[in-house]
């Protein structure tokens, strides 16, 4: 695939060098004890091309320079963060059982063994208490989960361990008593009851698999999902359905800037910005869900502007603030599956749609078909690396649910929305998801054959290398007719295979 139009702006790419750099020293400052020898390294490299900078062209000292600080910089930021967990009081604690007050971050979660994982912020700890701050891991029992909600700050006797992340978790805590609540914040607490009530509503007029997947779809609740409806969904190639992800974002705020022709441009971007901040607490203002947030704004302004030249300094800008608000996210999984999706939704999509329009597609298809392939073709070695597997489904799977994902995040979220003002509204419209709900796990259970469209392959580094390297031979060999040909036949295999695994069931 290729661009239609050989005018066609060139991106504009000056911010993408430094934001990399600034990543990339990030994560290595965090993983490893390097960031003030990376500084020094970088500071020797930024001299030295200030005194050859008379035989370089302008061009090449400017970003050669604007790389060199960023990654300054950024290295000693992570040095600093690095040195702060190393040297963490609660440090000198490991192997003994104190008292904190932690403050949850995200919601808990059920783990191995029927125990719970909360993620929390420490706020004091001794006795007498003493502030503090970093974030903290804690396990205890399943009391945990009905205990504790986001926001609380809760008192809790805790055994101290050496965190095993590798991240900025200063410490993990086993629980050897009862958590007790002392606190909590007005805005979670409202938040917490619209989405308990919308959960009720929801069970109370749909059927129990369909119940559970729409809080999972709107508002990232997976706890009531059974086992079965996770693996189906992640065999498929689905499971970032059931996390929020700038894609609920994109098509939240994008059916209120439609709105833009009935009330006017400005007002819709008003309103669009009130709905995005409204949708971030309800769902829960987590990292994460900050995040996808932002990449979901960005992407957003890819696709109605269709002004990518505008849309990659953007995302390059929002890695360089999001890393120096939350260092953190340099190692998160999930930010760089954010980045590279965001990325392709508003590089690569755009320009194989122009392509195929101009051959004569229709252009809502070419953008849904263009979508799916490079969200795909992006994060699949990354995914490979997590999970040790590919589903070959994938992207049929994204481009069948992708019909009802939209009519789902609108209504469920206008539900949400309703939950405590008007139950019965927001009840019909839970009733109005049920039939998308139901094409969606069909989709999910046809797609994932019984898990026999799943294709093994080497975790880590090593899976992530081999599906890299296959994804971009065949994208590169996608231009011949041969191949073409070959793709083709490769999904009617895979189709076959759908098909025989439903017989057989």
């Amino acid at each position: 695939m290729h661009s239609a139009g050989a005018d066609e702006p060139l991106l504009d790419l000056r911010l993408v060098p430094p934001a990399l750099a600034a990543w990339a020293a990030t994560a290595a400052g965090i993983l490893w004890p390097v960031g003030y020898v990376t500084a020094t390294v970088l500071g020797i490299g930024a001299l030295a091309v200030q005194l050859l900078r008379g035989r370089l062209a302008k061009g090449v000292v400017t970003m050669a320079l604007a790389v060199l600080i960023a990654g300054i910089g950024f290295s000693v930021a992570a040095a600093m963060r690095y040195h702060g967990v190393r040297n963490h009081p609660l440090g000198s604690l490991v192997g003994k059982v104190v008292t904190v007050h932690l403050r949850v971050t995200d919601d808990p979660r059920t783990i191995t063994g029927g125990r719970a994982m909360v993620r929390a912020d420490l706020v004091s700890m001794g006795e007498p208490a003493q502030p503090s701050a970093g974030p903290v891991v804690v396990f205890g029992s399943s009391s945990l989960l009905s205990a504790v909600a986001v926001g609380d700050t809760f008192q809790l006797r805790a055994a101290v361990t050496r965190s095993r992340r590798h991240d900025l978790t200063v410490a993990t805590l086993a629980a050897t008593g009862d958590p007790r609540v002392i606190g909590g914040s007005p805005i979670h607490g409202t938040a917490n009851s619209i989405r308990n009530r919308f959960v009720d509503i929801a069970r109370s007029v749909l059927p129990a698999d369909q119940a559970a997947l729409l809080p999972a779809l709107v508002l990232g609740d997976t706890s009531a999902l059974d086992a079965g409806t996770i693996g189906m969904f992640r065999t498929s190639g689905l499971a970032h359905l059931m996390a929020v992800s700038g894609a609920n974002v994109s098509i939240v705020c994008g059916a209120i800037l439609l709105l833009g022709r009935l009330i006017g441009p400005r007002a819709a971007v008003v309103l669009a910005a009130l709905v995005l901040v409204g949708f971030v607490i309800l769902v829960r203002p987590s990292p994460s869900v900050l995040r996808a947030a932002v990449m979901g704004a960005i992407g957003l302004l890819g696709v109605l502007t269709a002004r990518r030249r505008q849309a990659v300094p953007a995302l390059a800008a929002t890695i360089l603030v999001l890393l120096a608000v939350s260092p953190g996210l340099a190692v998160d999984i999930g930010f760089t599956l954010s980045v590279v999706a965001t990325a392709a939704l508003v590089v690569l999509a755009p320009r194989w749609s122009a392509h195929l329009t101009s051959r004569g597609w229709p252009k809502p298809v070419a953008d849904a078909l263009c979508i799916a392939v490079a969200a795909q073709l992006v994060t699949a070695p990354l995914i490979a690396a997590i999970s040790g597997s590919v589903s070959v489904a994938s992207v049929a799977a994204n481009l069948v649910a992708g019909l009802v994902i939209a009519p789902i995040t609108i209504l469920g979220t206008a539900a949400a929305g309703l939950a405590v003002i008007s139950p019965v509204a927001a009840g019909l419209l839970v009733r109005f998801c049920g039939p998308e709900l139901w094409w969606l796990l069909r989709a999910a259970d046809y797609s994932s054959a019984g898990g026999s469209t799943a294709i093994p392959v080497p975790s880590g580094a090593i899976g992530f290398v081999v599906i890299a390297v296959t994804v971009g031979i065949s994208v590169w060999l996608w231009r011949r007719r041969w191949f073409r040909w070959v793709g083709w036949c490769g999904a009617l295999c895979v189709l076959a295979l759908i098909v025989s695994a439903r017989l057989v069931s």
